[in-house]
């Protein structure tokens, strides 16, 4: 396709540069070419690969640092025309020359892999062109379109970002090349003047210059003993390379007997690094007129690449200008005087109107205080109270109309804002819809729930806020002057707006996919729950973590010492580069996987060596690891308490993509529990003041019995009901024996493999957990499918019926999306699969779990006692247990966990009692 003419190019670019605020005067089309496997190459290495990769175990480093590049040179650039270029393979007409052309370079790292493509997704949704061209390189592509672009009477600006020196020879007044200095972030203008100054011969004589020194990223041999110094001056001294060679014979010593028995090989360098200037290419320079990026697409994409930070400079650095927000968010706002809440309430805030909030203070740890408060309505009726300067007729307006369940109350993230307004002495009730709840059933794997996202999204409507960085505390608003106060006001009563908006389109979408039940009946109710837990907390010994962090320094010193003694010097034990250094070389062990800086000495790999070596510096090395470790998690924890002698985790319900909760700050789910070492930190959670004990109660095997139920096996369901050792009775069943006849490695290969077919695991990930080898771990998987075919033949449909309809569904029909089931890419096609796998079965546990903590709480309301719930950790219940009434508890406790959810095997629940968490272990 022939290239459109300049003056096209340039009437094309007054008019877009009009459109986006500028004047056609000032208009001069700029054109941006980007060497796509160059500067992903460079992207790839420059950051670290195992900090960037995604929750299906897709590694993104390449894809983050060619976006984050491209978001900075188009701020810095502001091109009016862009494309980027890709190799499409490494045979091209050089290879077909000079066979050994880059035949040095290795094959692809297995981390790169499948990034470019994740990289022109990323192209396409922000709308820019992507070329490339069998039989020729990106240089090519890029040096036809800089070519015509920079030529004619109104040449363009044209900026090349390459990492290939081959684009030197490109550089002329009107083309710039960005060099990266220093992974991706640090870009060199190489103009005319700055190419001559570090290679002593201007752009268009630095291919004669590649020639004669060689290239050693394209494997091009340059000539023995030349240098770029003698290069240049023979350049310089001869006219260029032809009359270097038209002279061979006359220029003496060493380097000129070497030139000589080097011009061919001279030649064919000088043939193979000649970029090509007139391709036939399938798109003209019009096409590559800077468009407006795809919201949706975007976010989407950064959604599943888990790119929330390139998202938001992208959005600051790159608005779409052009996107007219359909309708914005109108309000009909007001500030409310002392007197006027309860008229307002009365007249807006009526039974057939929802009506969004927005709380503005501080919380967390299970306490907060509300400063301000905005309401807003679907009719556009708005309201901003301050909360600090409440008359006694205001505050019992707002206290009646909380504790009105009739009254529909919508807010985003709304456990926070709970807990500030019960501090209050309020007690919200009536909340039909918390928007981020919401948006988290419909995206369960969406890493954040911002609520300016959510209204692009699903209302396509911008949330544009006058302040939107300012925090809402009452520190800043003493500071604040009147415009910048009623700023905020407007803000927060906006935002009330777009959560009520949002709240009603949020419902009809869960309606549409009858997921409504998940949010009213389970999401919504388990939000105030853990609020009351987070208010409890539980009870520390400050004077057992003392003692605890004092034991655990004391080992790591010793360990530390231990290890020095085996090495026969002292080095850091915490640095990666002086444990390679001993492992490696002084003590010649295995070679571990190989990353950028070296082999790696993460904790698996380290296990895995001290499996094959049984090398005592390595025993001591983990011992270390595993106290510091443990030591942190005490230090952590000391942090944590709080005045009232009790830590108050916060339950976050929308992080893991499954359903299962998680808790933070601190972490109480992540205390360990495999070692006697770990366990003991559980001595230091007690029994507070005014109780008698602890209780747990745990689900006994809940996700082999929510796996009986689904596939409806009745090899496995005989198995739960006949009274027997369930693992036992398994492994009775594959190895054809007796159960007491099954020893002890025989249940435990069976036990894993139970396990592990909950989770995805592969016969690969069998054999590493037994031991083993692949082989026998396949014949193991094998026989047991031969014996339990209902659960083969349910793991192969769960993930056929997944790849049909894109995601897998829980008991309750929580469903997790899974576009990765039909990739192209290998290993995320797996990883989905293994996540299709999972993700009913876990999912089935969280919701389980979930009704089991609403019935345990309606049981004990209902049975008038004090006892109370005050942590969940994964399938288990920890409770305080008040004077008098452990029966009654264990009683509750048992039939509503145990009847949650009716399934084909009963739910056995498991009690423990005792002064402290370790104590109640059972």
């Amino acid at each position: 396709m022939p290239l459109a003419t300049i003056d096209d190019v340039v009437d094309s670019a007054d008019a877009s540069q009009t459109s986006r605020g500028q004047t056609s005067s000032d208009a001069k089309p700029r054109l941006l070419l980007i060497d796509g496997h160059s500067v992903a190459y460079r992207a790839f290495y420059a950051l670290p690969v195992d900090n960037f990769a995604t929750a299906t175990g897709q590694h993104t480093n390449a894809v983050f640092g060619f976006t984050s590049m491209l978001i900075n040179v188009l701020r810095d650039e502001q091109p009016t025309h862009l494309a980027v270029a890709f190799d499409v393979s490494r045979q091209t007409f050089r290879s077909e020359e000079f066979p050994d052309y880059k035949a040095q370079r290795e094959k692809s790292p297995d981390e790169f892999r499948g990034q470019v493509a994740l990289i022109k997704e990323v192209l396409d949704a922000l709308g820019i062109v992507h070329v490339e061209l069998e039989g020729y390189e990106a240089d090519d592509i890029i040096a036809t379109l800089a070519t015509s672009a920079s030529k004619g009477s109104a040449p363009m600006d044209v900026f090349i970002c390459t990492g290939d020196r081959d684009a030197m020879q490109l550089v002329t007044d009107h083309v710039t090349v960005l060099y990266p200095r220093k992974g991706v972030s640090d870009l060199a203008r190489m103009t005319p003047e700055a190419v001559e100054e570090k290679y002593l011969v201007p752009p268009a004589r630095y291919p004669e210059l590649a020639a004669l020194v060689g290239e050693t990223s394209d494997n091009l041999p340059g000539v023995p003993k030349v240098g770029p110094k003698t290069a240049a001056k023979w350049i310089d001294q001869y006219d260029g390379l032809d009359g270097i060679l038209a002279h061979a014979d006359s220029i003496k010593g060493v380097a000129g007997n070497n030139l000589r028995e080097n011009i061919e090989q001279v030649r064919t360098n000088r043939r193979l690094n000649a970029l090509v200037r007139d391709l036939d290419l399938p798109v003209t320079l019009a096409d590559l007129e800077r468009r407006d990026w795809d919201r949706e697409a975007t976010h989407e994409l950064f959604d599943a690449l888990e790119f929330r930070v390139l998202r938001d400079r992208l959005i600051e650095a790159l608005p779409n200008e052009d996107e007219e927000p359909q309708g914005g968010f109108q309000i009909d706002g007001t500030t409310l005087e002392t007197g006027q809440v309860a008229d307002w309430l009365t007249e807006n805030a009526t039974a057939d109107a929802t009506v969004g909030l927005t709380v503005a203070g501080t919380w967390g740890r299970g306490t907060g205080d509300a400063t301000s408060l905005a309401l807003a309505t679907a009719a556009g009726a708005a309201a901003w109270i301050d909360l600090t300067d409440l008359s006694p007729e205001d505050d019992a307006a707002l206290a009646e109309w909380f504790a009105d369940e009739t009254r529909a109350k919508a807010l985003h993230d709304g456990k926070g804002p709970l807990h500030a307004l019960r501090a209050r002495g309020w007690d919200p009730r009536g909340l039909t819809c918390d928007t981020q709840l919401a948006a988290y059933i419909l995206r369960p794997d969406q890493r954040t729930y911002d609520l300016a996202d959510l209204t692009m999204r699903h209302l396509k409507r911008e949330l544009r806020l006058n302040n939107a960085g300012a925090t809402d505390t009452t520190q800043d608003a003493l500071f604040a002057d009147d415009a910048e106060l009623e700023q905020e006001r407007e803000d927060a009563m906006i935002r009330a707006r777009a959560i009520i908006d949002l709240a009603l389109a949020l419902q009809d979408e869960l309606t549409d996919r009858e997921q409504l039940g998940l949010l009213t009946d389970v999401e919504l109710p388990l939000q105030r729950t853990l609020a009351t837990m987070e208010e409890t907390g539980i009870a520390i010994d400050t004077d057992k973590l003392d003692e605890l962090r004092s034991g655990f320094d004391d080992k790591v010193q010793a360990a530390q010492q231990a290890a020095y003694e085996v090495l026969g010097e002292e080095i850091n034990l915490g640095s990666p580069k002086q444990l390679q250094r001993v492992l490696f070389e002084k003590l010649e062990m295995p070679k571990t996987r190989r990353t950028k800086s070296g082999y790696t000495t993460d904790a698996a790999a380290l296990q895995h060596l001290y499996a094959t070596t049984e090398h005592p510096f390595l025993a001591h090395l983990l011992a270390h690891r595993d106290s510091i470790r443990l030591r942190q998690t005490v230090d952590g924890l000391l942090d944590a308490v709080s005045d009232d002698g009790r830590i108050h985790t916060t339950f976050e319900q929308t992080i893991a993509a499954t359903g299962r909760l998680s808790s933070t700050d601190p972490n109480l789910q992540n205390i360990p529990i495999r070692t006697a070492e770990g366990r003991r930190i559980r001595e230091a959670f007690v029994v507070g003041d005014g109780f008698e004990s602890l209780m747990t109660a745990d689900y006994s095997q809940i996700e082999m019995r929510i796996m009986a139920h689904m596939s409806e096996d009745d090899g496995l369901i005989d198995a739960f009901n006949s009274g027997f050792d369930f693992h036992t009775t398994m492994a009775s069943h594959v190895f054809g024996v007796e159960p007491d006849a099954v020893d002890g490695e025989q249940r435990a290969r069976i036990k894993a493999m139970n396990y592990g077919l909950a989770y995805g695991l592969s016969a690969y990930g069998l054999s590493q957990q037994l031991g083993i080898e692949v082989s026998e771990a396949k014949a193991l998987m094998e026989g047991y499918f031969e014996r339990f075919g209902g659960v083969r033949d349910y793991l192969h449909g769960i993930v056929e019926q997944a790849r049909r309809t894109q995601f897998t569904a829980t008991i309750l029909g929580r469903r997790r999306y899974l576009p990765d089931l039909t990739s192209s890419n290998r290993q995320r096609r797996e990883m989905a699969e293994r996540m299709a796998l999972n993700a009913p079965i876990q999912g089935s546990a969280a919701d389980i779990i979930k009704i089991a903590m609403l019935e345990v709480e309606k049981a004990l309301a209902e049975a008038g006692l004090t006892s109370r719930t005050m942590l969940q950790v994964h399938d288990e219940l920890v409770l305080e247990v008040a004077p008098g009434e452990r029966e009654q508890l264990e009683q509750i406790v048992r039939d509503r966990m145990g009847h949650a959810m009716e399934l084909a095997v009963a739910l056995d629940v498991s009690v423990g009692v005792g002064r402290s968490w370790h104590d109640a272990a059972h």
